[in-house]
Parts: structure tokens; sequence; C-alpha cells
């Protein structure tokens, strides 16, 4: 069963309970999404104090967001990062997560899974006992029907994400397309993961699992801080 709470409030308690980690000298993942935000603005203001790091941004949104608030930006083929601070769309008790409502999960999971340390920033609303949040798939334009086959073959209602300030459907980053996929609570996300994986056409779905180092979730007036 999904928690209730947080908000603004305790995303922002998140984030910048994250952003103490970095230390001078370190290469920084930047995820995307509101809560990795609140980690990329304290990051800002800590380097603004003199702190010395790097970010690689896991979108157009991040690394726009990283420039504003000044912090210089490397990437993959430059450097690895020493730790990784990114959201999520769900947080199961074991850590599996469901990345990708910014539909940047391909990157997302690059980013992070190069990362030495993963830590996930969320707030109450994110946790879950076990997933059951559509897995976002992202795929080549010309793959629509036969991954979407691929995800009824699996148990899975897959649907194509719509754009919402323009008609037609959401493009990513990469010129690709998101179909959000129902499998209802999953049981085994590991073995979903691999399914989905192996699917022709597919780029990269959303099922981030055996990734996360470290879960931060922000409550009311503190920070709940698990390592897995």
């Amino acid at each position: 069963m999904k928690q209730t709470g947080g908000g603004e409030d305790a995303k922002r308690r998140a984030g910048e309970s994250a952003a103490e980690i970095p230390d001078d000298g370190d290469v920084v993942g930047l995820g995307t999404g509101s809560t990795a935000a609140h980690a990329i603005r304290a990051l800002g203001d800590r380097v603004d104090a003199g702190l010395d790091i790097r970010g690689v941004p896991t979108s157009f949104q991040s690394r726009e967001l990283a420039r504003e608030v000044g912090i210089p930006l490397t990437d993959l083929d430059e450097a690895i990062p020493d730790v990784a601070i990114d959201g999520a769309d769900e947080v199961a008790a074991d850590g599996a997560l469901v990345k990708g409502g910014g539909a940047a999960h391909a990157r997302e999971k690059l980013v992070d899974s190069a990362a030495e340390r993963f830590v996930v920033v969320a707030d109450p609303s994110k946790e879950s006992e076990r997933l059951s949040h559509p897995v976002p798939v992202e795929l080549l334009p010309d793959a629509r029907a036969p991954v979407a086959d691929a995800v009824r073959a699996a148990g899975g209602e897959p649907e194509l994400r719509a754009a919402e300030r323009k008609d037609g459907p959401v493009v990513t980053d990469n010129g690709n397309l998101v179909l959000d996929c129902a499998f209802g609570e999953i049981d085994d996300p590991d073995a979903l993961a691999r399914t989905l994986s192996t699917v022709t056409g597919v780029v990269e779905h959303g099922l981030f699992v055996g990734l996360v180092d470290e879960v931060h979730v922000g409550r009311d007036d503190d920070v709940d801080v698990t390592s897995y």
C-alpha cells in the first residue's frame, strides 16, 4: 500500500539530505524530476559556497537547472560518477524502483548504474511495499506495434504517452516514444525487467532493480535513510 503525505517540503528535505553526500572532487549524477531538482539546487548552493564537483546530467531539464545554479558539467565519456542522486515514481520496500515519469529513464539508468553509489530521493507518496506503478518503456518509433504486443504477452496493458501541451505523443530527449505499461502488482520485478529488456525495439524500461544503494525519504520534520 502506498504511503501518503509529504509534498514539496518533504521533497526538499530529501533532496537537501542527499546533496550533503558529495565531497570535493566528486563527479555527481544529476537526476530528473521535482525531488531531484531540490537536490540540484542544494548542490548549487554548496558549489557557490566552495564545493568542487562536476555534474553529469540525465536530461535536458537537469542540464539546464545545473547550469542555472552554477554546477560545472561533464559527461560519461570524461568521468564516472562517484554518486548519482535521482528521484523515483515508486520505491518498493526491497529498493526496486519504477522511474520514467519524466521520460528520461534511459539516460537516468545509464548514469545511475554507472555511479559508484546510487542515492534515491523521494517523499512518502512514492513508497510502496511492492511495485505496481505503470512501467514506462522507451521504444523506437517504428517498433510501437510489436513492442505493445510483447508487453501484452507479458501481462501488461500498454498506453502510448500523450503530450500535454501539443497534439501527439511524448517524444524523449533521444527522439523516441514512451509506452506506459500497467502490470498491476509486480510479483517479480527482476524477471519482468529481463523480459522487457529482450524485446526488440525497446530502448530502455523504467524498472530499476538491484541498483539502489540508499533511499532518502523526506518526512514532516526529518529524513529517513535506508541502505541496501
